[in-house]
């Protein structure tokens, strides 16, 4: 998926190349060896042995690479994107991708998840469209846009996470006199590697009753009211009918879980470190087929014990400083950097947060994962600490 395919062998017209080596547990280089590898060229066979250490390795490897993004320039670059670049059809989105450093240039965050800024000019509208792929709009600042799903305007502010279901219809767009832009994850690059994606172009505008602004959207109405399920709701498809989790209620369920630990209760993931998973309020499983989104608020001074996983992640700052080790590469983080955190590379984060640099006084960590594919294949293994679970 991220590497380019071999060119023929001039000779052979074969992309299979083979190399006999003299090395431990591979067979005697001899010319009937040279013979048979240049028999398997040619009939486009690969034997295990050549390949076992790299197709079946004591633990994951990841091709992608540990690597951090700043907001300011991301933002700096969307801004100037405003200016430059229309939003029409043709390009559809202003939405700019992050390309790891070692997929090959391909605009992949990671193996499996796609990040992009995407911007929005005053007064503009980004057509209406469907994909296969599922997504989730994150707002880090601003607000002023609405994105439209199946015809049901929904308001987008600061701190508020949009999980979109593939194959919704949604167009977005921009009620106010200021710009906004925010962060689009997609499981564009699995679908790519699976080759199942469809895409489908819908109306070029929105009606004037979709550019409404109001409070609360008709899916909030409906499915936004805690541990309530509508009865005759019709059942929904595969992802989360809630089509916006409010930062409102993010915020007081962290704050909770902090102060119930200070008061000697349960609930926080370790000492200091609360966390929340978004949720599908009509099977209480993960709100995207493929997408796992969380939130984590570790308190100042506090330090995240280092944790593996399979599979990868790509993480926002929402709020406060702190220092992320992923791997060997260690950063300071500030309010809006994204840093990627690939299969089986160790995770630890220690909080600089405070009154000065943070609504809560803590560092909030917006996540998402591919997480749900690897626990549907059984898959999914997590290491802290030695222990292995």
């Amino acid at each position: 998926m991220i590497e380019s395919t071999p060119a023929p062998d001039p000779a052979t017209g074969s992309p299979v190349r083979l190399q006999t080596v003299a090395a431990a547990g591979q067979p005697e280089v001899t010319p009937a060896l040279h013979e048979l590898y240049r028999g398997f060229e040619q009939e486009l066979l690969v034997p295990l042995w050549t390949e076992i250490g790299d197709l079946m390795p004591a633990h994951p490897r990841s091709h992608a690479a540990p690597h951090l993004w700043r907001w300011q320039k991301l933002r700096e670059l969307a801004s100037r994107a405003g200016e430059l670049v229309p939003v029409g059809r043709g390009g559809e989105r202003r939405a700019i991708a992050l390309a790891n450093p070692a997929l090959g240039g391909r605009p992949f965050a990671t193996p499996t998840l796609w990040a992009a800024v995407q911007y929005l000019m005053p007064g503009e509208d980004a057509p209406e469209h469907r994909h296969t792929q599922h997504a989730f709009r994150f707002v880090v600042e601003g607000e002023g846009v609405w994105t439209v799903v199946g015809r049901d305007p929904v308001a987008m502010r600061r701190g508020d996470f949009l999980p979109q279901a593939g194959w919704n219809w949604h167009a977005h767009h921009n009620a106010t006199s200021e710009p906004m832009a925010w962060i689009d994850g997609l499981d564009i690059p699995f679908q790519y590697a699976g080759e199942t994606q469809f895409f489908e172009f819908g109306r070029d505008g929105i009606s004037e009753a979709e550019r409404a602004t109001p409070d609360r959207s008709r899916a909030e109405r409906l499915w936004g009211h805690p541990g309530l399920r509508p009865v005759g709701a019709p059942r929904p498809g595969p992802g989360s009918p809630l089509l916006a989790y409010r930062w409102e209620h993010t915020d007081r369920a962290l704050a909770d879980q902090l102060a119930l630990e200070a008061e000697g209760f349960g609930g926080t993931v370790e000492p200091g470190h609360a966390a929340v998973r978004f949720t599908d309020p009509a099977t209480a499983g993960d709100v995207l087929p493929t997408l796992r989104a969380e939130m984590h608020r570790i308190a100042r001074g506090a330090e995240t014990a280092p944790v593996r996983e399979t599979g990868s992640s790509v993480y926002q700052v929402f709020d406060g400083s702190g220092t992320v080790t992923v791997g060997e590469r260690t950063w300071t983080v500030a309010r809006g950097d994204l840093f990627t955190v690939p299969s089986w590379q160790p995770l630890s984060v220690r909080s600089e947060a405070g009154g000065t640099d943070s609504d809560s006084g803590a560092l909030d960590l917006f996540r998402f994962s591919d997480a749900p594919i690897f626990e549907a294949l059984h898959l999914q293994r997590t290491h802290v600490e030695g222990t292995i679970r």
